[in-house]
């Protein structure tokens, strides 16, 4: 049976994650804005996975101009060897899209990177199960072989979340570290449940005539996932650099929101493949994703969703002490 080690710092993330290793990145500016200037300011976003469907409303606000009305060049990296919390820290990029438990990790070790604007309001991660098993929530998984991407990011601080709301540890399950193979894990049933993505694997499985069960972490405890982050020293030199970023950012979100169709359009000129792959799975990837990102309040940060995250990650011993959480957010960029 795999326990659980501590690690010193969660920075490997799977899927739309940014994942950490060693790299050089170009500097986030290269020349301010004036009124009296048509320069734009460069600004290279790590995004931390291959051109997906689910980067929709990044493409919408490239393709509609709303970077370019904010005076902002904006150019997706998906290069995901970038340890983009380490180089926004280091002032070396100024923006990223990361997941919460990054920027508490990322602060713990001493890097001035701070939240500004949540793109997901809900937690995306879960586990999945065929029907036959009838693992229908987390008490369920007791006594379970449950497949995993890595012990580490998101994947392992959801299943963590999602074991200690049915009362269970590590030590009532079995964890096997299986990568990124979790569809052909489940469905040769080698596993009898896996860690997913709600937006991606259970789809793919559904879309192959699998019946499925997925408990979803965000029915049973609200914590911060993928938003945009930033550094002390842009936040403090250049608030109106961030507040164009995240401007501009919302207004690709908002129009997702309100015609995926037409957003699924735009995605077809920057990601290769998609115009011929099947409409209907990755259509249902788009809608389980703005399910995800909507809220009352477009952006904003639910400060008992940072409670929340912090406590989990304290009770993994992957934070030793509580961090001033006031430091790490922000939503004073938000509308």
């Amino acid at each position: 049976m795999l326990r659980r080690t501590l690690l010193p710092l969660l920075l490997v993330l799977s899927q739309v994650l940014t994942a950490c290793a060693p790299g050089a990145a170009p500097t986030a500016t290269t020349a301010p804005v004036t009124a009296t200037s048509p320069a734009l300011v460069h600004v290279s976003l790590p995004v931390g996975y291959v051109p997906n469907i689910q980067f929709a409303p990044l493409y919408v606000a490239i393709d509609k101009g709303y970077y370019r009305q904010e005076g902002l060049d904006v150019q997706l990296d998906y290069s995901q060897e970038i340890d983009a919390v380490s180089l926004v820290g280091a002032n070396q990029l100024q923006f990223a899209i990361v997941s919460g438990e990054q920027v508490l990790l990322g602060r713990a070790q001493g890097l001035p990177i701070v939240y500004t604007m949540a793109w997901y309001q809900q937690y995306p991660v879960g586990v999945a199960s065929l029907a036959s098993e009838n693992i229908t929530k987390p008490q369920d998984l007791k006594g379970k072989r449950i497949g995993i991407p890595v012990l580490s990011g998101a994947s392992y601080i959801g299943l963590e979340a999602l074991l200690k709301a049915g009362g269970l540890t590590d030590s009532n399950v079995t964890l096997d570290v299986i990568g990124f193979n979790q569809v052909e894990a489940l469905a040769s049933k080698r596993e009898q449940a896996i860690v997913v993505y709600v937006t991606n694997e259970p789809i793919e499985l559904r879309a192959e005539g699998y019946a499925i069960n997925v408990i979803p972490v965000a029915d049973y405890l609200k914590m911060v996932s993928n938003g945009l982050i930033t550094n002390e020293t842009t936040l403090k030199g250049h608030p109106d650099l961030v507040q164009k970023m995240v401007t501009a950012t919302l207004k690709g979100i908002a129009d997702t929101i309100a015609d995926p169709q037409a957003a699924y359009k735009i995605s077809e000129k920057h990601v290769q493949g998609l115009a011929s792959a099947d409409q209907a799975t990755q259509m249902e990837i788009l809608t389980t994703s703005i399910g995800m990102w909507k809220a009352s309040r477009l952006g904003y940060s639910d400060p008992k969703a940072w409670e929340n995250m912090q406590q989990v990650l304290l009770g993994m011993e992957l934070l030793k002490a509580p961090l001033n959480l006031s430091q790490v957010y922000t939503n004073q960029f938000v509308p």
